[in-house]
Parts: structure tokens; C-alpha cells; sequence
């Protein structure tokens, strides 16, 4: 999640940290999750020890919690800040990542066999392989499945995501997007979406994802965090193919009942938590 161009950002190096390049579970990951979830509606800061006592409500020992945060600082998440306290706001030019991880956590698209795809075409020269590498990278990344090397398909909704990490990568002068209908084969849709897709693979994460559930906390703080981190990959590797390019037994649509039932329940205490632990006072509170 660092100088951003808009949606994206990469640090010093200029390698591009999309908003899934650490590992469910992981204390990067689940410091992100927190970040994501709760420094904007907290007015953008957090006190530096306010944050390790968050992190500890998730699991996280004290020098391991400030370890993550001092690589999330490197990596331009987050800005030190001292207001009352030493602490940390988030980096305005993170502010567009975070959103759009909001549309994709909260908002996930089913398409229909009525919905436009968006197709991706490309002819980049040698010179330039590490915006190729890139481009594919971050294409995957959106959901993007691959009909040839140069040639690859996503949902119609995509499109303007996908404008954006061409911009970003300034490949414009080497990319042409397609609008285009239903895809029409020799094989059936389930069988090309099956080359186009590693469905395999993406049967495994909703399945992996609908196991960490059994193993969820107690308390809905931890809960709440960790349900979030568990999803917030799927929304994007999974392009929310429509019902007729999937095998009849898919897993999707009981991930997307489970994440939204527990979401809907958990989210307002764990809320609550962050605010009694912060001492953030609701806009309710401040006019009562």
C-alpha cells in the first residue's frame, strides 16, 4: 500500500506494492487489515501506542507489532506523526489504494452472461520487459484471466482499473482495451474459463478461506480483523465469473454468504472496541 500515481504506489525502489502483496495471517497483513479498516473512520492518526495495543488484540507480541509498523512506515502506508502522542496518519497518496480495497472487499461483482467482458491486448518490446512483467503481474492481480501471452480478458467493470495500472506503468503507447460480448469457443465456456483461469487454484483459496471461519476468535475485535484479512484476497483473484462458466459444485457463492453474514454481524462491535481503546468519540456522541 507508497509516491503513488493514482491508485497504486511503489516505494523507493520503484517496485509497485499492490494492495494483496502480503500473506493472509501474516503480521504485515494484519496490520494492513487494521490500517485499512480503521485509520480513516479514526480521523486518519493513531496514536503509536494505541496501534501496538490493537495489534496485541489480534495476536501480535509488542516488539513484533512495532517491527510490522516501522516496514509499513518504509513502505509509505503510514507517516509519523506527533499530535498529543507520538503516532502515525495514514499517507494521503495510500488514500486511493485503500478505497478501492474498500470497493473490492465490500462491494465483490458477480457477473451475469448479460455483462460486458474487457479485453486487454498488448505488444510490448524487449526493451521494456519489466513493465511486461508488471503489467501481467498487476493484470493477474485484478482477476484478469490469460487467453494468449498478449491477449487477456476481465469483466467489463474492470475497465477503468485497468486503465489506471496502464497509466501507471505508462504503457499506453503498447496496450489496446476491447469492449466485447459473451466469448464464443469451440469448447464450452466452463472449459475456457478453465484455461483462462487457474480455477483449481482459486477453488483452493475460497476453500481455504471457508476453513479459517472454524477457526476464527472469540471476540469480535479479533474476529472481525481477521475475517476481513482471510477475504480481502479473493475480491480480487476472483473475477466473479458468471454462473454459466463455472462448474455446477463452485465454492464462490458460499464464501460471499459466509464473509457477508459475519461481516454484518461482527463489524459494529468490533467498532465499538477500537473506539473505547482510542478514545475516538462518534460523531452521534459528539451531538448528544
Amino acid at each position: 500500500m507508497t509516491a503513488e500515481r493514482s491508485g497504486s504506489v511503489t516505494d523507493a525502489e520503484g517496485t509497485v506494492l499492490d494492495d494483496i502483496d502480503a500473506r493472509p495471517g501474516s503480521t504485515a497483513s494484519l496490520l494492513r487489515t487494521l490500517i485499512g479498516l480503521y485509520l480513516r473512520p479514526l480521523g486518519g492518526w493513531i496514536s503509536a501506542a494505541d496501534l501496538v495495543a490493537l495489534a496485541g488484540d489480534l495476536g501480535i507480541p509488542t516488539a513484533q507489532a512495532r517491527t510490522g509498523i516501522t516496514r509499513l512506515k518504509q513502505k509509505g502506508l503510514l507517516l509519523a506523526e506527533r499530535r498529543h502522542a507520538v503516532g502515525y496518519r495514514v499517507n494521503p497518496d495510500a488514500v486511493t489504494m485503500l478505497e478501492r480495497g474498500d470497493r473490492r472487499i465490500f462491494e465483490m461483482r458477480e457477473m451475469t452472461d448479460a455483462d460486458s467482458w474487457c479485453l486487454i491486448s498488448f505488444s510490448i518490446p524487449e526493451s521494456a520487459r519489466s513493465i511486461r512483467h508488471q503489467l501481467r503481474r498487476r493484470l493477474q492481480f485484478i482477476g484478469a484471466g490469460v487467453v494468449s501471452p498478449a491477449l487477456w480478458i476481465c469483466p467489463g467493470h474492470l475497465q477503468d482499473e485497468v486503465v489506471d495500472i496502464v497509466t501507471e506503468l505508462d504503457a499506453r503507447a503498447w496496450v489496446t482495451l476491447f469492449r466485447a460480448g459473451a466469448p464464443t469457443t469451440s469448447r464450452t465456456l466452463p472449459e475456457a474459463a478453465s484455461e483462462w483461469w487457474d480455477l483449481d487454484a482459486l477453488r483452493d483459496e475460497h476453500l481455504a478461506f471457508q476453513r479459517s471461519l472454524t477457526a476464527l476468535p472469540d471476540e469480535p475485535f479479533a474476529a472481525y480483523v481477521r475475517l476481513i484479512d482471510s477475504w480481502r484476497v479473493l475480491p480480487y483473484i476472483d473475477p466473479g465469473l458468471p454462473p454459466s462458466m463455472l462448474p455446477a459444485d463452485w465454492p464462490g457463492g458460499r464464501s460471499y454468504a459466509e464473509f457477508a453474514r459475519l461481516s454484518t454481524t461482527l463489524a459494529d462491535a468490533a467498532w465499538q472496541h477500537v473506539r473505547e481503546l482510542t478514545g475516538a468519540v462518534t460523531a452521534e456522541a459528539a451531538r448528544s
